[in-house]
């Protein structure tokens, strides 16, 4: 399933008490850092803003598409691999709050993963190596190496070997 670390609340929901778990200050970072990058032209621009404001990890030759919306509390818990392609206006999250507790997961995409356009990244998941997202899913669950899944609820549509993999 999703490999996510649970922190109950008491009282109000943990929405209530979000600056309790994650400083006013970085939010707003975070906020300006991720609308400059959303619209930012020139990718190696973009993944620099990433690595350096956001601390989060991007492998090299890694495209993330126009308007992709990062987690904005917990960015650092995004790692992207080599080679990649986030499609347009997915989000990708690293926590979820509900209404007795919150949830953190670190979300892995592998090395020349393609992520279509419009999809959902929960927390706590891995998409392997050479996996194939297809456009608008919620990936709620890791995702094997080569895989192509899809949908709402996600579906393994096809399984196979990952980029680079194949065999002569």
């Amino acid at each position: 399933m999703r490999n996510t670390t649970r922190y109950p609340v008491r009282g109000a929901n943990p929405l209530w008490q979000l600056y309790q778990t994650v400083s006013f200050w970085k939010v707003m970072k975070n906020f300006i850092v991720i609308q400059l990058a959303r619209y930012m032209p020139f990718l190696s621009w973009k993944n620099w803003l990433y690595r350096t404001f956001l601390r989060m990890e991007v492998g090299t030759h890694s495209a993330v598409a126009l308007m992709v919306m990062m987690d904005i509390m917990f960015p650092e818990l995004i790692k992207i691999g080599r080679n990649c392609v986030i499609g347009y206006n997915t989000t990708i999250l690293a926590h979820e709050y509900l209404v007795e507790e919150y949830r953190l997961g670190e979300v892995r995409i592998e090395d020349d993963v393609l992520i279509g356009a419009n999809s959902t990244i929960l927390p706590g998941v891995t998409i392997g190596k050479g996996a194939i997202v297809a456009a608008g899913t919620v990936v709620h669950k890791s995702v094997p190496a080569g895989a192509f899944v899809g949908g709402n609820p996600m579906q393994l549509i096809r399984s196979g070997n990952a980029v680079g993999d194949e065999q002569e």
